[in-house]
C-alpha cells in the first residue's frame, strides 16, 4: 500500500501514524480513505556452521514465541543496515555476507514492508544488546527444524510461514535451502 502525496496525516503514534484522503470511485463519487504507516521491518535468517539461527524470544503482553532475528528501521538506516543492527543487538553476531531474499508488503492497509536477509558466514563477535521489553536467546536448528519451526502455530513470522507454504505448494523448498548455503 503506497499513501498518496495528498494524503493528510491525522494521528501520530509510536509505531502507527494514520493517513487519510478522499478518493474518486468507480462512479464518479468520493469517500475517504486511511491507511497506517510504520516503519519498515528488516528480518534476518543468520546461517553459521551448517544450522540456521532463529530466536526464542518472549515480549510483555504476548506469547514466548520463535522469530528472526531483526525489528523497525530507524529513521536514516538502509534496510541492510538495520539488518545488520538488529542482528548484532539481538544475537551479539555479525555476517559476511548478507543477501536480500524477499520483501513483503503484508497488508493492503499498511505502508509497510518487511524485507528479509540471509547473513551468512555468521560469527559471535559479541553480547547481545536487549532492549528492556524482550527476552531472546538463540537456537541453531537444522533446515528440516527450521521449517517446521517457521510453519508452526509457535513462528510469529506469518509472511515468512506464507512463502514456504507456497515453497512446498511449488517444490521450490530445495532451491531455497541452496540459497541459504546449507
Amino acid at each position: 500500500m503506497h499513501i498518496p502525496p495528498h494524503a493528510k496525516k491525522v494521528f501520530s503514534g509510536i509505531i502507527f501514524d494514520i493517513y487519510q484522503w478522499e478518493q474518486e470511485l468507480f462512479d464518479g463519487t468520493t469517500a475517504t480513505f486511511e491507511a497506517a504507516k510504520r516503519m519498515n521491518t528488516v528480518e534476518v535468517i543468520p546461517v553459521r556452521n551448517g544450522k540456521i539461527l532463529i530466536a526464542q524470544q518472549e515480549q510483555p503482553m504476548q506469547a514466548p514465541c520463535y522469530t528472526l532475528f531483526g525489528g523497525r528501521q530507524e529513521i536514516g538506516e538502509t534496510d541492510l543496515q538495520t539488518g545488520q543492527r538488529e542482528l548484532a543487538e539481538e544475537a551479539g553476531i555479525t555476517a559476511q555476507q548478507w543477501d536480500l531474499w524477499k520483501v513483503f508488503e503484508p497488508n493492503d492497509k499498511i505502508d509497510w514492508k518487511i524485507s528479509i536477509y540471509i547473513a551468512s558466514g555468521c560469527q559471535q563477535t559479541g553480547e547481545p544488546q536487549l532492549d528492556p521489553g524482550e527476552k531472546i536467546s538463540t537456537r541453531a536448528v537444522s533446515f528440516d527444524e527450521f521449517i517446521d519451526i517457521a510453519t508452526s502455530a509457535q513462528f510469529a513470522g506469518r509472511s515468512l510461514a506464507l512463502e514456504i507454504f507456497r515453497m512446498k505448494q511449488a517444490n521450490t523448498l530445495e532451491q531455497f535451502k541452496r540459497l541459504l548455503r546449507y
